[in-house]
């Protein structure tokens, strides 16, 4: 009998037609997926793969089972959707959410789950939005709490919904002794200035890039950091300026020696979306919380 879990792993290789992607996207190494794909080839009977150069493509039966494959995990989807449909949110709820929205957001609709619905378990994972959105898709989560730059549009996956939660500006962090730290800032004034940035890879990384080139110049990236909290101390040592959400003021906390002033002629502004593949009378009971502004118990 074929396995569904294998079946997923198949359906995910005829989307992103490699291994390692597979895997990445899984949270698999390269040589537990290669041997899945080996367990399944043996289960099918006939051969689900063929070399092409140094890489590997599905054959034509590869290809057929990749049909049947999106039949049959449609139906175990829609199959446990009608299993949880009870009224009662129930069970546990996993929810990967970037570390901000999880303080500000999901902790309080954690808390107020408690006492509204006795009967569900929400279970947090720490991830940034990107790494969110892939384990939704690849159905590692049953829920994403991820964020948006309106100067990097991004559209979610094929089969995934998307509720906003907040939009929020984008404001410049300078030392608290900067000759512009009284005013409002235009990006070209700090052409010259050392910049902290995120990660390399992360849209933070890339919005600083995009709201730079859209000023004209290309900012000097001297350091890197992805923990807002230490971002802000690197700012009030005068290691260099940085992009931050304003709610970061509200989560973290601005320290002694920094100030946060806004862009001045550049609309820079990030939105925090809720995403969900199956929305479970749970999913939708975890969703309905986070979504209220306020207190949430």
């Amino acid at each position: 009998m074929l396995d569904p879990a294998r079946l997923r792993l198949l359906r995910e290789f005829a989307e992103h037609g490699t291994m390692t992607a597979v895997a990445e996207v899984c949270g698999l190494t390269s040589s537990a997926v290669s041997q899945q794909f080996a367990v399944l080839e043996r289960e099918a009977g006939v051969p689900l793969f063929e070399r092409a150069g140094r890489r590997v493509r599905l054959t034509a039966e590869g290809r057929r089972l990749v049909g049947h494959a999106r039949v049959v995990l449609n139906a175990l989807d829609a199959a446990e959707e009608d299993l949880r449909s009870a009224s009662t949110p129930r069970g546990p709820v996993r929810v990967a959410c970037f570390a901000t929205a999880a303080a500000d957001r999901l902790l309080p609709a954690i808390a107020a789950a408690r006492v509204r619905h006795p009967e569900l378990h929400v279970i947090m994972y720490e991830l940034e939005p990107r790494e969110a959105v892939e384990t939704l898709r690849g159905g590692g989560c049953d829920l994403a709490i991820a964020f948006t730059y309106n100067l990097i549009p991004e559209e979610p996956p094929a089969g995934v919904s998307r509720r906003v939660l907040a939009t929020e500006p984008i404001l410049l962090a300078l030392p608290a002794g900067h000759p512009a730290a009284d005013r409002e800032v235009e990006l070209p004034a700090l052409r010259e200035e050392p910049w902290i940035a995120g990660s390399l890879g992360t849209s933070d990384h890339e919005m600083l890039h995009r709201a730079c080139a859209l000023a004209g110049f290309r900012p000097n990236v001297v350091h890197t950091a992805d923990d807002y909290a230490l971002v802000l101390r690197m700012v009030g040592e005068g290691l260099g300026a940085s992009l931050v959400p304003e709610l970061v003021a509200t989560v973290v906390g601005v320290p002694d020696g920094v100030v946060l002033r806004p862009v001045a002629t550049m609309e820079i502004t990030r939105t925090t979306h809720a995403l969900v593949r199956t929305a479970t009378p749970a999913v939708r009971a975890v969703l309905d919380l986070v979504t209220e502004p306020g207190p949430r118990s």
